[in-house]
């Protein structure tokens, strides 16, 4: 028993790592959670990074190798397996499997989070805007699915905002991420946004058409945002002062981006760790967000995704 107690406090710990390493934003602004809320936020950020690290540090040309998707499919097996026990031995998997019982986390989030995983590994382009909010199902809006029994909100109505969060932040990552995306061989602006501007992101030059492509995708992103802001009313103090500052943040990036004349080339867009210190610590004080009163709980991104199927007569894979 002192030897699982044991193995299961270095799981958090090592998670914790994880997530200051690489996940700045996320930990100062969990920070503002409770003590005991805290370690949770940062296993399910492992987990994640965990499952990304698989599919994003290889060679490009080694994508859909069966190394990596069986070291993929390897990591998703185990953490099922794990759970199906109720204990895991794995570094990070044992403070996942944890989070996951108690608080009673459905576990198709992680099924839907592992299918966008894989199609990291055999997927590079986009389409359309709706065939990437497919990717993001899994790849983000779930993210904020999982995030929510930790968080515990008022109402079953901040569903729908979270998974718009969960969006608008991978979205963000894409504009600021671009050149590094196509050093993997990868493009997530949907290639319809490419031709209708006439952009061009593999010559990493800024030219008009590449400015009038990001600044249709950074307002599509905060329109993202907005939605989002609606479910922090449904979400107590603390939990509400941790979304708003992450929020915060993260849309502070692509602030930045316009800021360098979207010239995401020369340099990755960042918010400076004064900013994370200063915005968190001003949170501490402020009164919680508590965002519009919300006419509705439906995500902005899921109404994209049903008014694509009832066009196309597709169904949600």
């Amino acid at each position: 028993m002192r030897a699982a107690t044991e193995g299961l406090a270095a799981s958090y710990a090592a998670c914790e790592r994880l997530t200051r390493t690489h996940g700045t934003t996320y930990y100062w602004s969990t920070r503002l959670l409770p003590a005991d809320k805290r370690p949770h936020v940062y296993a399910l950020y492992a987990l994640c990074r965990h499952a990304d690290d698989l599919v994003d540090d290889i060679d490009p040309g080694e994508r859909a190798t069966p190394t990596a998707a069986e070291a993929l499919a390897g990591f998703r097996d185990r953490l099922f397996v794990d759970l199906d026990r109720g204990w895991s031995g794995h570094p990070v998997l044992a403070a996942v499997v944890d989070t996951t019982r108690t608080f009673d986390i459905d576990p198709d989030c992680y099924r839907r989070f592992f299918r966008s995983m894989a199609m990291d590994l055999t997927v590079s382009r986009y389409e359309r805007y709706t065939d990437l909010l497919d990717y993001t199902d899994g790849s983000a809006a779930v993210i904020g699915e999982m995030m929510l029994p930790v968080l515990e909100p008022t109402e079953r109505a901040a569903l729908g905002p979270a998974r718009d969060l969960g969006v608008a932040f991978q979205l963000t990552n894409f504009l600021r991420d671009v050149d590094e995306d196509l050093d993997r061989g990868r493009v997530y602006l949907p290639q319809e946004d490419l031709r209708r501007f006439g952009a061009d992101p593999w010559s990493r030059r800024v030219t008009p058409e590449w400015r009038a492509l990001m600044r249709f995708e950074i307002g599509r992103t905060r329109e993202l945002y907005r939605s989002a802001d609606l479910g922090l009313r449904y979400l107590r103090g603390r939990s509400a002062r941790c979304i708003g500052a992450a929020r915060s943040l993260y849309a502070g990036i692509l602030d930045r981006i316009e800021a360098s004349d979207y010239d995401v080339f020369s340099g990755r867009a960042r918010v400076s760790t004064a900013r994370k210190l200063a915005t968190v610590t001003a949170s501490l004080v402020q009164p919680a967000p508590t965002g519009a009163r919300p006419k509705g709980s439906r995500s902005v991104v899921d109404a994209r995704r049903r008014n694509a199927r009832g066009t196309t007569g597709s169904k949600k894979p």
